[in-house]
Formats: C-alpha cells, structure tokens, sequence
C-alpha cells in the first residue's frame, strides 16, 4: 500500500526536517485521487454519497445489538415487577446485590475488551460477545435461587463489557472527528429505546406464566437471551471489518474514505501492536479526566434505568401499568440524545452540550426530591431521562474526538468507560427499600454526582483543552518534540504541536 503506514514501518518527514514515524493512514499525497478533475460540487455530492453508503451499513446495525444489550442488562428491573424476588426467595438488599456483581466484571473487562477487538477483527468479536452473553440471558431464566441468579450477572457483565466501547472505537475507524458524534448518538439512544421497548415487551412476555411451568420473570430473560443469540450470529454477515477492506464499498470509494480521514488525522487501522500505546493510556492526563466525568453520568444512567419501574410503584403505579409509564420518559431521551449528538458535531462544542444536558437532569432530580406529587415526580423523570442519555455518548464521542493512535484510543475509551460503569454498583445500592417512596438517597446521589462529576468535570476539561488549544495555537508547544526520538515522538500520538483538541 502506498503512503506512510506504520504497520510497515515507513516514514514520513515532518516540517523541521527530522524523520518521524506518523499515526496517520497515509501520506494523502501519494493516495490516488479518483476525483481529480471533479469540480468542489461534484466532490461534496460524492462525499455525502459516501457517508450514507457507510451509514446504512453500519449504523443500524450496531444500534440494534445495543438495543439488545441494555434490554438484557436491565430487563432484571421489569423481572423484578413480574415476581423475581419472590420465586427465588430474595430478601433484603438481596436484588441491590444482583444488580452490583453485574458491574465488577463488566467495568474491570472493558479496559481490555478493544484490544481483543483490534486482534480478532470486528466481526469476530462482536459475534462471539453477543453469542455468549444471549447464551447467559437465557440460563438466567433457569435459575432457581439467588445464588445461581448472582453467578449468571457476573457473567452476563463479563459478556457484555466489549459491546459499548467496542462500537464507539470501531466507529472512530469510518468517520472523521466532526462525525462521529451524530452516530454514536444514534448508537446509544437505542439504550433510551430499550427502557421504553423493554417496558413494553416485559409486560407482554410476563402474560406467559406459567408456560412450561416457567414464571413470567423467565420467559422475559429466555426469549430475550435467545432473540441475541440468533442476532449475535449473524454478525458474521453484517460487521465488514475495516475500511480499507470493507466488500460494501468500491476501490474508488475505498480510496475517497481514506484520504478524508487522512486529512482529519485519523490513525490507520494497520497500526501495529505496541504496548506503549496502552502504558500511554494510562498516563494521560485525559484519561482520567474524562472518566471523572463519566463517573457522574454512568451514576445517573443505571440508577434511572435499573429503578424507573421501582421509582413509578413508589409513586403508587404498579404491575402492567407501571411498565406502560416507564415508556414515554425513554422516548423523549432517545430524541435529545440525537439532537445533542447532531450539535455537538455541528457547534464542535462537546463540553457545553454535557453541561447543558446535565442542568437539564439535575432539575429533574430536584423535582423528584422536592415534591411528594405524583404528577410532578413523572415530569420530573421526563427531564432527568433526557439530561442524563445525552451525555454518555456525547463523552464517549469527545473522548474519541482527542485521543490519536489506534491502540491507545481503544485503551483510553474503554478505561473512561468502565470508570463510569464501576459505578453502577452505587447505582445499584441507593434506592432503598425502607425510603419508599421518596428514595432521599437514590435521588440525592444522583443529583449529587451529576452537579459534581458530570457538570463541574466536564467544565473542568473543557477549560484545560481550551488552555492546552491556546498554547498549541500561539506556539508555546512547537519545541514539546525537542530532544525526543523518531519513535518517542511516534508514541506520543496526540501530544504534539499540530493537534488541537475538540472542546
């Protein structure tokens, strides 16, 4: 392949002369342009043509096996109105337990999970994930006690970890950085839609108790984890594997998708495997920063997912009708969760779209402690589904957006992922029995980690990248490369004097 690729270990010289190693897919110049001669017109026309063609493919896809993925991590929430509890005998904190041990093993494997990606391939991974875990699901509707119903969360967790990460890192691969947030918006409103699906779904499935002398709680998780097995399997039809590959596009398009992403300084996804990339994840500044800011939404995000049902039976809702109420809160989030990931990428201003959607949850939380009302506690979930659904992918695209180097951005989203999804296990022990109906802590909590982490975080990130913009722009940066070598300067991916951060 022509141009200057990693993989094979060419070079590239940069403006003063030395010889560098480069990040990028290739050098754009010695790329063929199969639009030459096209007028700027001509050229915009194909270009969105292109989009759309990779769109269609991609997007609809991944969206509907994480539609899959959060209906299988939180129908245990719908489980629970149908009888869980009391066919297995759950006592106490019993179900805060269930819920938690789900979160240990999904948060410690997501750190990982985008390496083995990057090594088995996309279509691999992503099919062998979504087997495994629908093969859980569906064991989890065989359980008999609280014990076996613990083991098979763990697990499920551990299945599930690749899913979220792995798509938002396989995505950074097709787009440029302007993009990416749109689609990985439209990626996870189907988590807003699978709260509002699942409502609805559960309360159909749980008319079949005693079916197979099967409880209705059962016949939810077995259907279900069999409806992933059969999706996960065709993954091996529907995932192309990297753009330089991809059967679905022409050479000319293959070509054209290369060098846009070229000229946005996007990494190739020849890049060869070197573990400094991933020791280089863990010391950057960034990493952490925007896993602090995470921690805020992820709190927010399965406290409201794994107890909206219970929140509306403590508002005096209950069975098939409580489920039905769940619907409409998910259907707006879903809506938000869009529009923000199509601001943000037009406005390039990631950290005041999370800002402004966290005021919007943290209102909604402050309705939610301050009145017994029923009808104002249900406005008040309204607006804190659409202040918290936004901010996980707009995250999860503003971290993509400022990490370079294929291996270190796979590292990096999944750390900042699962920092955020450790916290689930606070989710999951904050809603007290005992407080019903108020729940004083669970809502406390969560207006507290949006105000703290999500909020002042994200302000807080958006001030350093601004400040680290400015130094870059006014060339107080240009000698940060000095006394490096060729393969230190290579390594340092994203911390150099030309790349300017998305804010």
């Amino acid at each position: 392949m022509a141009g200057v690729q990693t993989l094979q270990g060419k070079t590239s010289l940069d403006e003063k002369g030395s010889r560098i190693h480069t990040e990028q897919t290739e050098d754009i110049d010695t790329l063929p342009d199969p639009d030459q001669g096209k007028t700027e017109e001509e050229k915009r026309a194909i270009d969105r043509k292109l989009v759309r063609k990779v769109d269609f493919r991609l997007i609809p896809w991944l969206s509907f096996l994480y539609l899959l993925s959060f209906l299988d991590r939180t129908n245990i929430g719908n489980a629970r109105l149908a009888g869980l509890e009391d066919d297995l005998g759950m006592k106490g904190e019993d179900y805060n337990a269930a819920l938690s041990v789900f979160f240990v093993s999904y948060a410690i494997a997501e750190a990982v999970t985008n390496v083995f990606l990057k090594r088995l391939t996309p279509r691999v991974f992503f099919m062998l994930v979504m087997v495994l875990w629908g093969f859980i699901m569906t064991m989890m509707g065989l359980v008999t006690n609280f014990a076996g119903l613990v083991v098979a969360r763990f697990f499920l967790g551990l299945a599930e970890a690749g899913l979220f990460p792995g798509a938002a890192y396989y995505m950074s691969f097709w787009y440029r950085r302007d993009e990416l947030g749109i689609r990985v918006a439209v990626f996870f409103s189907m988590a807003a839609l699978a709260g509002s699906f699942g409502g609805l779904l559960a309360a159909a499935i749980s008319q079949m108790a005693g079916i197979g002398d099967k409880p209705g709680w059962a016949w939810i998780f077995i259907l279900e984890g069999l409806a992933t097995i059969v999706v996960g399997a065709s993954c091996w039809w529907m995932v192309p594997n990297w753009p330089d590959t991809a059967r679905f596009l022409s050479e000319d398009d293959r070509i054209r998708l290369r060098r846009r992403l070229t000229k946005d300084k996007q990494s190739s996804t020849a890049e060869a495997y070197d573990k400094r990339h991933i020791i280089a994840a863990f010391k950057d500044w960034k990493t952490w920063g925007f896993g602090f800011v995470l921690v805020g939404a992820e709190i927010a995000l399965y406290a409201f997912s794994l107890f909206l049902p219970t929140i509306l039976a403590g508002m005096g809702y209950a069975g098939t009708h409580a489920q039905l109420l769940s619907v409409p809160p998910y259907a707006c989030a879903a809506a938000v969760t869009v529009f923000i990931g199509w601001l943000a990428d037009r406005t390039r201003c990631r950290g005041y779209c999370n800002m402004g959607t966290a005021l919007l949850g943290m209102t909604g939380f402050v309705l939610l402690l301050a009145t017994p009302n029923p009808r104002v506690q249900y406005a008040g979930t309204f607006l804190a589904a659409m202040g918290i659904y936004p901010t996980i992918p707009n995250t999860t695209a503003w971290v993509s957006n400022n990490i370079e180097g294929i291996y270190k951005r796979g590292v990096v989203i999944g750390i900042v992922v699962g920092c955020g999804n450790i916290n689930g296990i606070v989710s999951s022990n904050i809603y007290v029995k005992s407080q019903k109906p108020r729940y004083w802590t669970g809502h406390g909590t969560v207006l507290a980690a949006l105000t703290l982490f999500l909020f002042c975080g994200s302000l807080a990130m958006h001030i350093a990248l601004r400040v680290e913009n400015g130094k870059r722009l006014s060339g107080k940066r240009d000698q940060m490369h000095e006394g490096k070598s060729a393969d230190e300067i290579w390594v340092a991916g994203d911390n150099r004097p030309d790349f300017i951060y998305t804010l």
